[in-house]
């Protein structure tokens, strides 16, 4: 196996990378604490092409992979975990879902226009009694004559509130279970599509989480959105793949509050000496920096695998239960490096260790990832 990345991976990370630090970071407390979204910030990623990277280039993508994804989230991430969830709910979610299960009258009509950035993408899934248990969705989508009529709610829908599409899941068939629900694509300003409650959250600040309602929302044949029935069984397709950005996101963060703890240990005297010269730091920085790296080769293995064609549904939930799990460790013991600093705003990393929770929640927690995992083993 190689390691070692192209010289235009390398290229890529260090022009992400220059971008947030510019961008970015100058901005991350104003944006959280205000719960502002980064609209401009993310114009400018568009145009380096970051919210259509893995999506070809004739349908207005960058045409790269999973890897090179990985890279961005990371990158972003390090900043600001905020804009990375942004970034990595509009591509593998909403535009994702799109491109792999849409006909090609609906790839050509949105692909383009969200991997451009033009428009921004969400993906509604969870419902307020459907969390974990996906498949037991309320939300029902009633075919009358050539149109669907949706009537339900969506919780902690990403992007809610910015999006200018919705790609949203809803029961056609309530016999058939899992394989009774389909996925339709809403735009902005349908009839019948209103947003509900944005969430006040602990974390991801910047990064707005709301309620999408339907009220006799009636839609077009041409908006369903793969086979009919078959929305949930493509929406843990696409899942395979956004646990590699949640794997990366995480990465990201647990790598952003690393360095600042290295920095402050180094800077930081008591005793006469800096603190990075006792061993209890010493240890922590160690356990930091070996799992950041654990973390990143389990998410880049899997990403590797999704370029290659081949399923990731294990190895997309072992890199995004470890890397979420190991991010949260990680922060926690940033905070306790920089003791009574790491608890105010003055250092960004009380901000990496609110928004890091996320990571094993979103895309499913991580007893679901446990789950996932023990199933695929038990299969083999």
């Amino acid at each position: 196996m190689d390691f070692e990345q192209s010289s235009e991976q390398v290229h890529l990370r260090k022009t992400v990378r220059e971008f947030a630090e510019a961008e970015v970071a100058p901005h991350v407390l104003e944006w959280d604490e205000g719960q502002i979204f980064p609209r401009e910030a993310i114009r400018k990623l568009a145009g380096l092409g970051c919210m259509g990277s893995i999506f070809p280039e004739e349908l207005g993508g960058a045409g790269l992979g999973y890897i090179e994804y990985e890279i961005i989230v990371e990158e972003l991430a390090r900043i600001d975990p905020a804009v990375a969830l942004i970034v990595a709910a509009h591509t593998s979610l909403c535009t994702n879902h799109i491109y792999s299960a849409g006909n090609e009258e609906q790839r050509r009509r949105y692909v383009p226009r969200l991997a451009s950035g033009e428009w921004l993408g969400s993906w509604s899934l969870t419902e307020s009694e459907a969390g974990s248990d996906a498949a037991g969705t309320r939300t029902q989508a009633v075919r009358d004559g050539e149109c669907w009529v949706l009537n339900g709610s969506k919780t902690f829908t990403t992007n809610a509130h910015e999006a200018d599409v919705c790609v949203a899941m809803a029961v056609t068939d309530r016999a058939a279970s899992q394989h009774g629900i389909s996925a339709f694509i809403i735009d902005k300003g349908t009839t019948g599509f209103r947003l509900g409650r944005k969430e006040n959250k602990l974390g991801m600040r910047a990064s707005p989480t709301g309620e999408v309602i339907f009220e006799s929302c009636r839609l077009p044949d041409s908006q369903l959105l793969g086979r009919a029935g078959e929305g949930f069984v493509d929406s843990l397709k696409v899942l395979d793949g956004g646990r590699i950005s949640i794997a990366a996101l995480a990465v990201g963060t647990a790598q952003g509050a690393y360095e600042i703890a290295l920095r402050y240990s180094q800077q930081r005297r008591q005793f006469g000496r800096p603190i990075s010269e006792f061993q209890a730091i010493q240890f922590k920085l160690a356990d930091m920096a070996t799992e950041i790296d654990a973390a990143r080769l389990l998410t880049l293995r899997a990403a590797a695998r999704k370029d290659q064609g081949r399923r990731v549904t294990k190895e997309s939930a072992i890199a995004k239960l470890y890397a979420s799990e190991a991010a949260v460790r990680i922060c926690d013991q940033a905070v306790q490096v920089l003791g009574g600093y790491g608890f105010i705003k003055d250092y960004r990393v009380e901000k990496f260790y609110r928004d890091v929770k996320l990571c094993t929640i979103g895309e499913g927690t991580s007893e679901i990832q446990r789950l996932v995992i023990a199933r695929q083993l038990l299969k083999s």
